[in-house]
């Protein structure tokens, strides 16, 4: 071998390292042997040493500890030592054999390539029990160097083999040969167990390790196999397919869902954001920082500081939320961001392959065919490299997202425990729950495109760059064209976001209107006003839909510009480029590059202007998190527990407010222990506000408040959770079955839980929706009861609770021979009657204490406790026998005449409303627990416990606890028939018109294209500026064909997606006003607003959007295989079997995604719900000293919604990996088949090269939104599905017509051998009624509850049908008539008065038929004429929703007048005597009394 070689590494190797003709310019590629032995091993292991950081990241990272020996890793440590053995080896011979004596020269690789291959072998070798130690089960670095080692040792084998058979030719032929070969043959055999070892090597490093033995959290048989896969499962999803497939089969529930990995839970991100939080908070503080460890985590409690710090440490400033995110999760983030570097750089590396693959078709058969394969391997192994990337990228995003979703999550519910009572004046409910709900969730979209800022500009300027280099300046022209549109299309942006407010404004208004509609369906349908509200209701959605018109006009202009942009801007900068000079002349290179890049340019420049609106939109939403975590929180130092004082509850000297003037002054209480001491005064005077200082809510100004022992606390308002009674009880208690029973009769609530349908484990609505004030507050009471404190504080417990009730509780359980007998007890009350039985009263009055002592010392100071005692005897609400009790007790006392005096009143009072009651006694007592039956109810307990435990009534119970059956969510997939119903309201025209017009769309598109290439093809340009021009302006020409065509296409599916939205809400209010009052009754009220507000939303807003795209993407994928077909039409045959693979993706992907999207949408409501119900009780949470359950609940509700949550990103990325193979085949085939097909015109070739580039991005976005369609059109199915619902009879009937205008003259009833049901299958209510009734009769209808009267009249007005038998006013058949004929020639005053919000006058005449005399009259008789007159607006005066604004006696009188107005002869009285009094007789002819 030559030893006068020039280069370092030629020295280096003792041969030649690079020799081009060898290597390039042949027709049988191959490396140099010094080249194979050095650039080929040294670069895997360079690599290794560069990343090798990671791994000892992933080693302190692991959870994990301790996997044990078995195969596989056995195995990989044997094959490691082998390798070792054979470097050590490799070196040792080379010394042996080279150098010293040997006539074998020693060159420097013959050391150095072994140590360094022996040093990469260790650290690799050293990895394996490290790795068993810590827990990691696998690791990419090391797949990564196995894997290049393995691909780069390839061409040496071919090198050895081809040396080897070399040398066997030189032996076999006959001369004897001098050579010594044995080191050739040593390397020979050497190097192929090398090889042999590292292919193993490569093959155990597909599989991950065992399990490791300890974990720091429990891992069930359900974790989430993510964590025990591979590296190579992990960035192909390949442990996601078993989820996959299951979801496919049948619908997913959440029983199949993993567990969440331990690192994204909240335990394991909490103490992260928190310890940095804290040092944040504290790096805020002037005052000396307390040195702590980190975050601390007390039993699994994480502490927050609070950033209000001390009260003597001056604030600088607000503490930010952004440090402790970047702090806690901008390793991964960075992380995430390398990988999107690497992408954006392979991305630019295609157009630059590209145009090697032109060049190399134009120079037709100069250049070897193996450089065109070699082309086309390069375009996917760069697309595949990109698609693995990128799906790792955005997993990470998500991770970082969700991590910080829960972080936030925490933190702000944390805080919501805390905030003090000035802040909590500040902000809503609502507010603070949309900090979670919005706020929070807003970080989690924004992650992804976070790395746009640094990225899209670093794509603009790469594409920049590259294409100055294709075409010089005139790339200028093309991007001032780009710039111009951007501002045009922001401009079009906010005019849409008008609209859109404009448009959320009416649709609020119009399902305000429906709601009312709903709840008030039943008087509507008794005075036949539905046609007046449902023009109401069409009215307004006829703005909307003039609103969402112009939204579609805008939105066409803005697809219209985008799709014209790349348009325009190859145009300008093709035409300048040819027109600035003579000399420019395209060519299929210059041109397909160009186009290619421009490809890129887009998406950057598309992002960016979101992306600003984005971050705007995060930087509001930071601030607003950031001013609530900063808020002012409750002193927990307010309140001591000092033992040592002598009263377990006391406050001296004690001043508070609530955050702005002083409430309370000059306090001083003392409980003696086991005393019950009573807080008296009037309305205002402050006796709450006392509670609340004892519980530390209030502002301390100056003072000493003292607890000492565990509180128990019942609010004035109750507080009830929704769970089920015995939840709300027990309060995180351990049930006791013998206490619970005791508690629950002390406190009255025995009947009521006899009468819910599950008794105590029916589920309780939100805010104790299906309970009555006084079982809420007895279920607060009983909560108290049952936690078995030592302090009680009752706020006004018996409040809400009638008389004998009340007298009950305070007998069995606050007074002295009550179950809390020996507690100490606060006592905040209105009632007089038990204030002699109390132990002390203090008597407030204006936030003072103004005396205090027994009842017998109060009543003869005469101060302020004889003026309470006098004014709250005049209001008169007392019973008879407790005035006696109380005058007894008086008159033992002391002489007071004036009190005695008022008692007497008040005892007469008393007797003459007992008479008037007595009359209507309905069955109060049997269901409140009459004093009598209490003490056989003691005796009957236990029996009863026995058998409500028995196991199968349970069962049974909570079948019945549901409060209304539920929503089907629907499952599996939607029927053809839905679709069509769709395209037939969106009508034939407009539907062919899109997909014609999308078709010449891309007619046109090709076209351009195509012309494109027949220019760059045509060698006569150059020298003719005539052909030149032709060329361009046919170019142009093409190009406003598709501008034109694209415009009409959107704005053709728009007008019909709108045409049909509108179509469908008519259907649907039409439908659903003739529903039969039965539906009504049975389907709750929310689902059916729900139709009309989320469904049609989603039919105006989100369907159209989807289903532009779904046309347009689906004609470029059309188009592609079209132009790629045309260069190759052997591309053909390979794509019906992508076509399989890409249709199994997606309806795989479909099936899974749909159903976990509506899994994680719905465990993401009981976070919020939660939440708000959290806010609401915080006080009761802090004074039963329960935060820490309930942030323990919450962390639980977060991590369910992300177990839902994490598949379903999951599932994104899995399509995605699959769908983008599917794409980089096509790119592959496309180009391989360019290559291989002997195809000669380089246009062509650049052509479909560049348009297979773009199918990956195309059949992801169809993908995805064609899965969007499946989910959304759901909506369409179910307005169709109201739509084939059951109707009641017509309204109009032809024969109506010829009755006379002032039917019924006479206004004579029959009702004829009469029966009726309510619902099919139901018992008969009215078992064949006769009887007659004049014209003119005042006929009054009684009967006992639920004896059929309101079936009466729900009759004549055919509210229910006849069963049998009929009824005739003045001799016609009511069942042959119109509904709203014989409804509007009746009158009836409901029940209860339902009032709709609008002016007074649309509520007394919806059809404005009558005149303002009229209307008046009616009013001056139902005694409302003062009343309105003294209005400023009268008759147009705004009514609030349900009449919010009237009291419930004057609604009821409008009700009345409502009534007068119509002048029929046929008036019924529903219970509604209240209202009317005797001067309205002589213009009622008749009346139907309906009275108990």
């Amino acid at each position: 071998m030559a030893d006068d070689t020039s280069s370092p590494m030629d020295r280096f190797c003792g041969s030649t390292f690079w020799n081009a003709t060898e290597t390039w310019y042949t027709n049988d590629p191959d490396f140099t042997p010094c080249f194979e032995q050095t650039a080929l091993v040294w670069t895997p292991c360079a690599f290794y040493w560069a990343f090798v950081i990671f791994d000892f990241y992933y080693l302190k990272a692991s959870l994990d500890r301790n996997i044990p020996w078995n195969k596989l890793n056995v195995s990989k440590a044997l094959v490691n030592l082998g390798l070792l053995v054979i470097t050590a080896l490799d070196l040792i011979m080379a010394l042996v054999k080279k150098g010293g004596d040997s006539e074998l020269p020693l060159y420097d690789l013959d050391v150095w390539g072994p140590i360094i291959k022996f040093a990469t072998f260790l650290l690799l070798f050293i990895f394996i029990p490290l790795n068993r130690k810590y827990g990691v089960q696998t690791t990419g670095c090391q797949f990564i160097f196995w894997f290049l080692l393995t691909v780069l040792s390839i061409p040496r084998c071919r090198t050895e083999v081809r040396l080897d058979a070399e040398r066997q030719k030189i032996l076999n032929s006959q001369q004897p040969s001098e050579q010594d070969f044995s080191w050739e043959e040593y390397q020979f055999v050497s190097f192929f167990i090398f090889f042999t070892f590292t292919s193993i090597m490569l093959i155990l490093n597909c599989f991950a390790d065992g399990m490791p033995r300890q974990t720091k959290y429990q891992r069930g048989e359900n974790e989430i196999p993510e964590l025990s896969a591979s590296f190579l499962s992990r960035i192909t999803y390949q442990w996601f397919d078993k989820m996959a497939l299951k979801g496919y089969r049948n619908p997913l529930e959440e029983k199949d869902l993993w567990d969440l990995r331990p690192q994204d839970s909240c335990s394991e991100v909490m103490p992260i954001f928190a310890h940095h939080w804290n040092q944040n908070v504290r790096k805020n503080y002037k005052n000396k920082a307390r040195v702590e460890p980190k975050a601390q985590f007390s039993n699994g409690n994480v502490t927050f500081e609070n950033p209000h710090g001390e009260k003597n440490g001056r604030k600088k400033g607000m503490a930010s939320i952004m440090p402790p995110i970047y702090k806690s999760f901008g390793g991964v983030f960075l992380f995430g961001a390398l990988m999107k570097l690497f992408t954006d750089t392979l991305t630019f590396a295609q157009p630059q392959v590209l145009s090697l693959i032109i060049s190399f078709v134009e120079a037709q058969d100069a250049e070897p065919e193996w450089k065109g394969i070699l082309y086309a391997v390069l375009l996917f192994v760069l697309a595949a490299a990109q698609t693995f990337i990128l799906g790792q990228y955005f997993h990470r995003m998500f991770i970082v997202g969700l991590r910080i979703r829960t972080a936030l999550i925490n933190a702000i519910y944390r805080k919501a425990l805390r905030i003090s009572n000035s802040t909590k004046k500040e902000s809503t409910v609502g507010e603070i729950v949309n900090l979670m709900a919005v706020d929070a969730q807003r970080f989690m979209e924004l992650t992804t495109y976070l790395n746009m800022i640094w990225s899209a500009p670093l794509q603009i300027g790469l594409a920049l760059y590259f294409l100055w280099q294709q075409l010089g300046p005139s790339v200028l022209a093309g991007l001032a064209v780009m710039i111009i549109l951007i501002p045009v299309n922001g401009v079009i942006a906010s005019r849409i976001k008008t609209y859109q407010i404009r448009q959320m404004k009416y649709k609020d208004e119009r399902v305000k209107l429906m709601n009312e509609v709903l709840s008030g369906i039943k008087v509507l349908k008794l005075y036949a006003w539905e046609p007046s509200f449902e023009k109401q209701v069409l009215d307004i959605r006829d703005k909307e839909i003039a609103t969402l018109r112009s939204t579609a006009y805008l939105n066409a202009g803005t697809s219209f510009l985008w799709s014209c942009a790349p348009f325009l801007v190859s145009l300008v900068t093709f035409a300048t480029y040819v027109l600035i000079d003579e000399n420019n002349v395209l060519d299929a290179t210059k041109t397909f590059v160009s186009l290619s890049l421009f490809n890129i340019l887009r998406f950057p420049l598309t992002m960016l202007p979101m992306l600003i609106t984005n971050l705007v939109q995060t930087q509001v939403s930071v601030n607003r998190i950031n001013k609530f975590l900063n808020s002012e929180e409750l002193d927990p130092n307010s309140v001591l527990h000092d033992s040592s004082k002598p009263h377990p509850m006391s406050i001296e000297n004690g001043e508070f407010s609530w955050g702005d003037e002083i409430t309370l002054r000059n306090i001083n209480i003392e409980v003696k222990k086991g005393s019950l001491v009573a807080l008296v005064g009037t309305v205002g005077s402050g006796k709450s506000s006392v509670v609340q200082a004892f519980l530390g809510e209030m502002e301390k100004l100056a003072g000493v408040v003292n607890t000492v022992g565990k509180l128990a606390y019942v609010p004035q308002q109750a507080w009830i959770q929704n769970a089920t009674v015995r939840d709300n009880i027990l309060f995180g208690q351990t049930y006791d079955r013998k206490r619970y029973n005791k508690v629950i009769d002390a406190c009255a609530l025995r009947a009521d839980i006899d009468i819910l349908s599950a008794g105590d484990l029916t589920e309780i609505g939100e805010k104790g929706i299906n309970l009555s004030g006084g079982q809420k507050q007895r279920i607060s009471l009983a909560r108290a009861v049952y936690s078995d404190a030592d302090l009680y504080l009752l706020d006004d417990p018996l409040s809400a609770v009638d008389a004998h009730v009340g007298k009950h509780i305070f007998e069995e359980v606050i007074g002295p021979k009550g179950i809390l007998a020996r507690k100490s007890r606060v006592l905040v009350t209105h009632g007089v009657t038990f204030l002699p039985q109390v132990d002390s009263i203090y008597v407030i009055k204006m936030g003072e204490i103004s005396e205090s002592g027994t009842f017998d010392q109060l009543v003869k100071n005469k101060g302020a406790f004889a003026d309470f005692i006098i004014q709250h005897l005049q209001e008169g609400n007392e019973e008879e026998e407790e005035l006696n009790q109380i005058k007894r007790q008086i008159s033992s006392t002391a002489d007071v005449p004036e009190l005695l005096g008022t008692v007497e009143k008040a005892i007469k009072l008393a007797r003459t409303e007992s008479l008037s009651d007595s009359i209507s006694v309905t069955s109060a007592d049997s269901l409140m627990g009459g004093g009598g039956s209490l003490r056989r109810r003691t005796k009957r307990q236990d029996s009863h416990d026995s058998v409500a435990s028995a196991a199968s009534l349970k069962k049974k119970q909570e079948v019945e606890g549901k409060l209304i059956e539920t929503e089907k969510s629907q499952t599996g997939g939607v029927e053809f028939a839905v679709y069509k119903h769709y395209i037939k309201s969106v009508g034939i025209f407009l539907s062919v018109a899109t997909l014609v017009l999308n078709f010449v769309f891309q007619a046109f598109q090709i076209g351009s294209n195509l012309w494109l290439t027949q220019w760059a093809n045509d060698q006569n340009v150059a020298n003719d500026t005539g052909l030149r021009d032709m060329y361009l302006g046919v170019y142009g020409a093409f190009g406003f064909g598709q501008v034109a065509t694209n415009f009409f296409s959107s704005l053709a599916i728009s007008l019909g997606c709108l045409k049909c939205s509108q179509l469908l809400h008519q259907t649907l209010l039409y439908y659903n006003l003739r529903w039969p009052m039965e539906l009504f009754d049975t389907t709750p009220l929310g689902r059916i607003v729900n139709r009309f507000s989320k469904d049609i939303d989603t039919i105006d807003n989100v369907l159209p959007f989807n289903i532009r795209v779904v046309i347009g993407q689906a004609y470029m994928v059309l188009a592609t295989i079209v132009v790629i077909s045309l260069s190759t039409p052997i591309f053909l045959a390979v794509i019906v079997p992508i076509a399989f693979l890409y249709y199994f993706a997606q309806r795989f992907y479909v099936a899974t995604s749909r159903q976990l999207m509506r899994l994680e949408s719905v465990s993401r409501s009981p976070i919020y719900s939660h939440f708000s119900e959290t806010v609401t009780g915080a006080s009761t949470i802090r004074a039963y000293n329960v935060g820490d359950r309930f942030i323990e609940e919450s962390d639980a509700k977060v991590d369910k919604n992300q177990v839902c949550k994490y598949p379903s990103v999951i599932a994104n990325r899995w399509l995605a990996i699959r769908l983008e193979m599917v794409g980089n085949l096509i790119i592959l085939f496309a180009s391989l088949f360019a290559v291989l097909g002997g195809q000669t015109n380089p246009g062509l070739v650049g052509l479909s090269v560049s348009y297979a580039l773009q199918v990956t991005q195309t059949l992801n976005w169809l993908v995805r939104m064609s899965s969007d369609i499946e989910t959304n059109i759901v909506s369409v199915e179910r307005i169709k599905e109201y739509g084939e619902t059951k109707q009641e009879a017509p309204w109009e009937l032809e024969q109506d017509k010829n009755k006379p205008k002032n039917w019924p003259q006479e206004g004579r009833v029959e009702f004829q051998n009469f029966q009726v049901r309510y619902r099919e299958g139901l018992d008969l209510v009215l078992r064949g009624v006769s009887f007659n009734i004049q014209g003119g009769e005042k006929v009054g209808i009684v009967g006992r509850t639920g004896a059929g009267k309101s079936s009466l009249t729900l009759a004549l007005f055919r509210i229910i049908e006849a069963a049998g038998g009929r009824i005739s006013i003045d001799g016609v058949d009511i069942a042959s008539m119109g509904l709203h004929m014989l409804r509007s020639r009746l009158t009836i005053i409901p029940q209860d008065p339902v009032l709709f919000s609008g002016s007074l006058r649309i509520n007394l005449d919806p059809f404005e038929i009558k005149t303002d005399d009229e209307i008046w009259k009616a009013l001056e008789l139902s005694h409302l004429k003062s009343f309105v007159k003294s209005l400023a607006a009268g008759l147009n005066h705004e009514i609030a929703e349900g009449g919010e604004n009237l009291s419930v006696g004057q609604r009821q009188l409008v009700c009345l007048a409502r009534a007068l107005l119509r002048k029929t002869k046929v008036l019924v009285l529903d219970e509604a005597t209240a209202a009317v009094d005797l001067e309205t007789d002589d213009l009622i002819q008749i009346r139907h009394f309906c009275h108990p």
